[in-house]
């Protein structure tokens, strides 16, 4: 019996070892995802978007040239940038997943998998690639640009201006009763003589 709790508690032990080192890979895994960040231009570089691990926009660059675009396309392409680096986080997450728990941690594929459904690759790009970072596999992406300048409006042909309405007709002056004098006494003629 004493053999058996020996190897209880060596099992128990080995156990608790097991258990250290693999939340030590997860710490480490967890802080290099969390440096993750990844910086798209546009074509012309006149947009330079920075987006975190999480996906979120962390900077937004617009060089003077970028204001010479209509507003729609400017945010077209703003989005176009912010797509393309949100879909290069998965690949990034599994680098720093398979260089600290490895990939065939089934916690692991389930962070891999849920980062893969959050950040999409976006549509294909018919304008060719934009600028990439030369430390990772060229891939392709971008939104289709549909952009269309709208028609100008034509201004309707003004009315001709209405004709000046007629002055309204003059009244006569009503005569005053004898009441409405005040203390003044013009003997009902006209003071004006």
């Amino acid at each position: 019996m004493v053999e058996d709790i020996g190897a209880a508690e060596r099992m128990v032990q080995q156990w608790q070892e097991r258990a250290a080192e693999k939340a030590e890979k997860f710490g480490r895994m967890q802080q290099e995802i969390e440096q993750i960040s990844v910086t798209e231009s546009s074509r012309d570089g006149a947009i330079q978007v920075t987006i975190g691990s999480n996906g979120i926009l962390q900077n937004l660059q617009l060089s003077e040239n970028a204001s010479n675009r209509p507003m729609a396309k400017l945010a077209a392409e703003i989005m176009r940038s912010v797509q393309t680096a949100q879909a290069k986080i998965p690949d990034l997450m599994q680098r720093a997943v398979a260089d600290t728990v490895g990939l065939e941690d089934s916690a692991a594929q389930h962070v891999l998998g849920e980062a893969r459904k959050n950040f999409p690759e976006p549509p294909a790009d018919e304008n060719g690639p934009q600028q990439r970072d030369a430390s990772l596999p060229e891939m392709q992406f971008g939104v289709e640009d549909d952009y269309e300048e709208p028609p100008q409006r034509q201004q309707p042909p003004q009315r001709p201006a209405a004709p000046p309405s007629p002055p309204p007709p003059q009244q006569r002056p009503s005569r005053r009763r004898p009441d409405d004098f005040d203390d003044d006494d013009f003997s009902g003629g006209s003071f004006l003589r």
